[in-house]
């Protein structure tokens, strides 16, 4: 979770002003749509967390 918040953190808080809460909530939600579907990670076989876990499961 410590990384998770740190990269959230660098990535998206700090990059961005936002004008409300809501383009906040907006921009949270996609930012983590992308952290878990669109991010590749070599660790995860160059795959992202959620398919590699759908993989991961197949093959189990």
């Amino acid at each position: 979770m410590e990384n998770f918040f740190g990269l959230l953190k660098s990535e998206l808080l700090y990059l961005k002003e936002f004008e409300s809460i809501e383009q906040f909530k907006v921009e949270l939600a996609n930012y983590i749509y992308y952290y878990n579907h669109k991010r590749i990670k070599p660790k995860l076989k160059g795959m992202s967390p959620a398919p590699y876990r759908t993989h991961a499961q197949a093959a189990a």
